[in-house]
């Protein structure tokens, strides 16, 4: 900020609304008056043109105004030179978009006081075929005491006009958009700067010379005759604003290029309202201006010599002068008096109390106020629809799938166009109308809108949030988004079904409470069980999903969920907590209530749910690679067929043909083997976001997190599982743990380290599984997730001695004292003892084997054996063990067909075997296209399930259905059981054979 100012000398509003820009403002003794002072020329985009002769002591703007003449089009550029061959005096040059014209200014004397008064007169004029842009004048080929014009157009052609007479045209080479031109008289050159941010110099001869094209595109292209070169160019990587030619008197003539507020020009005018003024490269001077100019100018005017002449966009006309007022105000002495430093310090400190609450509350993004532009209100209907509107469904469902209404009402604050509201569901959920547009918003009138929101797809929800999102534009002018977030009821996902007895994996939790009776904590969800004794209930996922059983404990306030697949336990987990907390908690004199986990977590399911998304993520990467290379392999024997059909020898082919069409199917099958393997890996990161938010809400029962603590957790181990090719959930996670085990919770100084690793892709999961066990342990001991808060007091887990994690890197996180595989075992309690599970050897590798299942409380500690009943759920989870890089490759091209069987694709030889399977009984539908299993989303994790490449397939069990599958005997993946009719566009066969290719 400049101390000084600039001082008014005269000034004046030029017209009324009305534009200007660079080019609009010129000086010059344009009447040719005897005196030799300079007058100012305006012209503005609307037409208009004025001629002032400043002079302070005339009291008023208006007597200063020589000429005022209206065109009728808007002017770009005036400039004042020799631009008359019949006379050598001063002429005004105009700038029209398709029209340059030249004026001669006249005084005629006027009679008694009245003055001198001034007329146009014009000269001549040229048409101009091109829209232009700017001009520049000079005596261009080094001609004397005349001045020409060349006119810069829109798509960068220079017209030279020698005075009345047009010269000729020329295309500038790599023209897009037009810069500005300025003539060196010395070196008789023009200098302009292109888009490409390059400072470019062109000879008047060499343009002069240049031979004639017929377009831009033949110039830019140019094959004979010469082509128009460039003397230099210089790159100033910036755009450039304007160029002035300066001479020295003790330096060489130079080029000034005005790119930004720093240029090394003599005067700059800034956007922050300074001027500023150079020697050389020095700044010797800076004064602030009243407004923001477009366009100075220096002039000598009639008791003002070197006056800055400064124009603004609305048009604000100023002469100024840099200089200082003497100050007449004389500071008044202040008394002297003693300091307090006591005082002083006690300011100090509550300053920077004040400055470190600021800070810590300090956010990037701007916080959304209450009284915003707009506000959305959703109501969410607690019961559902008593006619689904569910459509478009992927799966069918005996009783029906239902549907919830929520309303949403949008309420604005000001008057709103074109509101584009959108919902967005999470998968299988989805809504009848996912977006809507709302025309026009009314303060007193707020919008309602309604939908539908319904199960789709047959799979396992992750969460039950809808986020509503209203885009709009504020009353400034910016895209405004604002954003709520409903939640929906569980049952819209679940229904009520007999409870099952068996189940792989079983979860029990603790309250400080006598039990209540399920039949009270779930009145709208009991269905056929309704009138039992509450004891045990049984819910189902719509799709065929798996059945989660909860069953309440007469005796031990105890309550146990059991499912055969862990990430489904964790909605009705959720559900039992949030109705446990709502029920005991209503009366005040069970505030203290509490719901804790004692049992161990289920950390080797969970690492299974990660092995499963991480083989996808992997498999897809792969897919990828493969089909890059099918593809380039395609268009190279394109070329090659291409070239011999053009060859007027005929040769022959050498089976290229055949070779393509075997190229082109294995790229087909590639493909659909990309797009079945991203849905299969939505779905598992659908699954892993479910399992990590159990194991979330089971590790803060396990050790009592505050809230603060929590959100801290669920940032760090976080249940949002996006796609990503750059980065995936492994690593983001990974790196996050890694930071809290070095930082907050790390055991010693010597163990913290703030230098974080790169996110790359990992080989495998077993870094991560190593890290979230270890956080486990960490927390499980007492370590607290933020900063200066108390540790706890360790858990006692009293567990026989195990084989403990050993670390082999030296730069990772050290190991504890303690056995990590104490977290994942149970302790022991009063009345009930662990009951140990057999660990899989096979696919567990490394960190697994030691890490072992988790121990479960026996059925009968505490619980009632409620059920007799039998039954089993379908659709257990697979053992799927990481593969190895060799067998996942093999997986994969297992799935293309082989080149050298092109042959057995009618039926009746090797492509679908190598002579050990009946392949006359293979026969090719008649269809477009393949028929692949469509196994539903839930079916992801079936026992004896195959899993080849992301397809997804069903039992072994079902091999004598139609739809089943058969076990291959080289172990290399299932097939697809199909038909043999060849009805439904895919390749059949023979029921209960076996088919070994897409």
């Amino acid at each position: 900020m400049s101390l000084f100012k600039t001082r008014d000398w005269w000034s004046t509003s030029v017209g009324e609304e009305e534009e200007f820009d660079h080019g609009c403002l010129c000086t010059a003794n344009v009447d040719n008056d005897i005196s030799g002072f300079d007058k100012v020329i305006i012209g503005s985009f609307q037409g208009i043109l004025r001629i002032y002769k400043p002079d302070p002591s005339a009291g008023s703007g208006v007597e200063d105004v020589m000429v005022e003449q209206a065109f009728k089009l808007p002017i770009l550029q005036v400039e004042v030179g020799q631009f008359s061959s019949a006379s050598e005096t001063l002429k005004l040059a105009v700038l029209h978009p398709r029209k340059l014209a030249v004026f001669n200014v006249t005084a005629i004397s006027g009679a008694v006081q009245h003055g001198s008064q001034y007329q146009l007169n014009l000269l001549y004029e040229h048409n101009l075929q091109r829209t232009a842009f700017n001009f520049c004048y000079g005596p261009f080929g080094g001609v004397k005491g005349k001045d020409f014009i060349c006119v810069q157009s829109m798509d960068g052609t220079l017209s030279v006009f020698e005075q009345e007479s047009f010269a000729f045209s020329r295309f500038l080479p790599g023209a897009l958009l037009p810069g500005p031109l300025q003539y060196i008289p010395r070196l008789d050159m023009f200098v302009t700067a292109s888009s490409s941010w390059k400072v470019e110099a062109y000879k008047y001869q060499v343009l002069a010379v240049a031979s004639d094209t017929a377009g831009k595109q033949e110039a830019q292209g140019i094959k004979s005759g010469k082509k128009v070169a460039a003397d230099w160019v210089y790159n100033i990587g910036e755009q450039a604003l304007d160029i002035r030619y300066v001479e020295f008197p003790s330096l060489p003539s130079s080029i000034l290029v005005l790119v930004g507020e720093n240029s090394v020009n003599l005067m700059v005018a800034a956007h922050t309202r300074s001027l500023m003024v150079y020697q050389n490269t020095a700044l010797k001077w800076m004064a602030k201006m009243e407004f923001v100019p477009v366009q100075i100018r220096v002039a000598n005017f009639n008791g003002l010599k070197a006056g800055v002449v400064a124009l603004s966009e609305s048009g604000h006309l100023e002469v100024c002068y840099l200089g200082t007022d003497p100050a007449v105000f004389s500071p008044p002495v202040v008394e002297s008096r003693d300091l307090n430093y006591a005082a002083m310090d006690a300011e100090m400190a509550r300053l920077n109390k004040h400055i470190k609450a600021k800070s810590a509350n300090s956010v990037i993004t701007p916080t959304m106020k209450a009284d915003d532009d707009i506000a959305i209100n959703v109501h969410v209907s607690p019961n559902l629809d008593d006619v689904s509107l569910a459509t478009g469904l992927e799966f069918t469902e005996d009783d029906g799938v239902p549907s919830l209404t929520v309303r949403i009402q949008l309420k604005a604050r000001l008057v709103l166009e074109d509101v584009r509201l959108e919902i967005h569901c999470p998968w299988p959920l989805a809504c009848n109308q996912s977006d809507f547009i709302i025309t026009h918003l009314d303060p007193n009138t707020p919008s309602e809108t309604f939908v539908a929101v319904f199960q789709r797809f047959a799979g396992l929800p992750a969460h039950m949030y809808i986020q509503i999102s209203a885009t709009y534009t504020s009353a400034s002018g910016g895209r405004r988004v604002t954003v709520s977030r409903a939640s929906l009821p569980t049952k819209l996902v679940i229904k009520p079904v007999f409870p099952v007895k068996t189940a792989v994996h079983k979860l029990t939790v603790d309250t400080n409470r006598p039990p209540a009776s399920l039949n009270d904590l779930f009145p709208d969800l009991l269905g056929e069980n309704a009138g039992g004794q509450g004891a045990a209930l049984g819910f189902q996922y719509f799709g065929g999903g798996p059945i989660v059983t909860v069953l309440a404990s007469k005796t031990s306030q105890r309550y146990r969920l059991q499912c055969d697949r862990l990430e489904a336990i964790w909605l009705p987990m959720r559900e039992l907590v949030a109705r446990l907390n709502g029920h005991f908690r209503k009366g005040s004199a069970h505030s203290d209530f509490r719901v804790s986990f004692d049992g161990a977590l289920p950390l080797q399911e969970y690492f299974e749910l990660v092995d499963t998304h991480f083989e996808f993520r992997t498999g897809s990467d792969k897919c990828r690679e493969l089909l890059a290379q099918r593809a380039s392999q395609f268009r190279t024997i394109q070329k090659r067929l291409l070239t011999r059909f053009k060859d007027k020898t005929p040769a022959p082919l050498q089976n290229l043909d055949t070779i393509l069409e075997g190229t082109y199917r294995q790229i087909l099958a590639l493909a659909d083997a990309v797009d079945e393997n991203s849905t299969a890996e939505m779905v598992s990161s659908n699954n892993l976001s479910a399992g990590t938010y159990l194991l979330n809400l089971l590790l803060r029962l396990w050790v009592d997190m505050s809230d603060e603590e929590f959100r801290v957790l669920e940032a760090t181990l976080s249940p949002v599982v996006n796609a990503s090719e750059e980065q995936g959930w492994e690593e983001s996670v990974d790196a996050s743990i890694t930071h809290l085990l070095r930082t907050v919770m790390a055991r010693s100084a010597k163990d913290q380290s703030v230098n974080p690793s790169p996110l790359t892709t990992p080989p495998d999961t077993a870094k991560v599984k190593k890290h979230i066990a270890l956080f486990c342990d960490r927390v499980g001991k007492g370590a607290r997730l933020v900063d200066g808060l108390k540790d706890k007091q360790e858990k006692v887990i009293k567990m026989p001695a195990t084989k403990t994690i050993m670390e082999t890197n030296e730069n990772e996180l050290p190991e504890d004292a303690a056995p990590i595989d104490q977290v994942l075992h149970s302790r022991s309690r009063k009345g009930g003892s662990g009951l140990g599970r057999k660990v899989r050897k096979e696919g567990g590798g490394g960190i697994l084997q030691p890490l072992g299942l988790p121990q479960m409380d026996k059925p009968d500690a505490g619980i009632p054996d409620l059920l007799d009943i039998g039954g089993s759920l379908g659709g257990l989870r697979a053992n799927l063990p990481p593969p190895e890089d060799d067998e996942s490759k093999r997986r994969i091209q297992s799935l293309v067909p082989d080149l050298d069987d092109m042959d057995g694709m009618d039926g009746t030889d090797g492509m679908y075997g190598d002579g050990e399977y009946p392949q006359s009984n293979i026969e090719r539908g008649g269809g477009e296209g393949r028929r692949y299993l469509k196994g539903t989303a839930d079916n992801l994790h079936h026992s004896k399930r195959g899993v080849n490449n992301g397809r997804l397939y069903g039992d072994e069990e079902d091999e004598e259905d139609s739809g089943g599958l058969s076990a291959l005997p080289d172990g290399s993946g299932y097939g697809p059981v199909m038909d043999g009719d060849g009805d439904d566009g895919g390749y059949g066969r023979e029921k209960n054979e076996i088919v070994y290719a897409l």
